[in-house]
């Protein structure tokens, strides 16, 4: 654990990361709650400069909570693909305000890129891959420069694919290495819901009707009980992810917290 420590100190962001140092990390961070690691991040600078990616969909408040009490500036980047259920964009600006976050930044598509490979509109239902690519895939590509690592609010219990998934990991999307945090990679749909309660978020409009995961209109459909939770997203394709990328969950909260109004 202290040679961990030692090599955590001895990261160099300017060269990106290695697999190194995300087992490091992992290690360092091994039964650590989230707030503390989260905490450690920002504090100590461990990962130079750092950007979270939110949907702003079914759980999303969760981590955006746990941020917001470290940092409300730290910046939040959110796909605005054009395509998102009215819902969505309520439940940000309601998220927005509830949370007091001050740097969201909206990510928008290339108008010229649209024009050229999607000028209907609707490449998403012959091209979902292509649609990916366009609206989430090259702008986040793009915003993604400035920036040495993201956190995500991936979750292990999401699907299969996601089974196992680390608190650290490489990007293996990126070639300049850029690594990957995922806070939430442990914990369970029931933690999600215990925290999201304690902490008085309000829940997504969408997911009382059966949504558990939400992407954009055109690509989201219901999920009947017992199916994964991500199995509603590209329902007829064979595509999981749009190519972006635990007991004691109400502990989380700080003492004395009184739930958001």
């Amino acid at each position: 654990m202290a040679e961990a420590a030692r090599r955590i100190d001895r990261i160099d962001t300017a060269a990106r990361f290695t697999q190194a140092d995300a087992d490091a990390l992992n290690a360092r961070f091994a039964g650590v709650s989230t707030r503390d690691m989260l905490a450690a991040v920002f504090s100590e600078g461990l990962v130079g400069r750092i950007a979270a990616v939110s949907s702003f969909g079914a759980e999303s408040a969760v981590l955006l909570h746990l941020l917001a009490d470290i940092d409300r500036n730290v910046p939040v980047l959110f796909l605005e693909t054009g395509k998102h259920f009215p819902e969505t964009l309520t439940y940000r600006d309601e998220l927005i305000r509830r949370l007091g976050l001050t740097n969201v930044i909206n990510l928008t598509p290339d108008p010229e890129l649209l024009a050229r490979r999607d000028e209907t509109g609707l490449r998403w239902s012959f091209d979902p891959d292509g649609c990916c690519e366009i609206r989430k895939v090259q702008p986040l590509a793009k915003a993604l420069g400035g920036y040495d690592a993201t956190i995500t609010g991936r979750k292990g219990f999401q699907n299969a694919a996601r089974a196992g998934l680390p608190q650290f990991e490489i990007d293996l999307t990126d070639q300049a290495a850029r690594l990957k945090i995922n806070p939430l990679a442990d914990w369970s749909g029931d933690q999600i819901k215990a925290y999201m309660e304690a902490a008085g978020l309000p829940a997504h409009p969408l997911a009382a009707q059966g949504y558990p995961s939400i992407g954009c209109m055109p690509c989201t459909s219901t999920v009947a009980p017992g199916e994964d939770p991500r199995s509603g997203r590209w329902k007829g394709w064979d595509k999981t992810e749009c190519g972006i990328h635990v007991d004691g969950a109400v502990q989380e909260l700080p003492p004395g917290y009184e739930p958001y109004l």
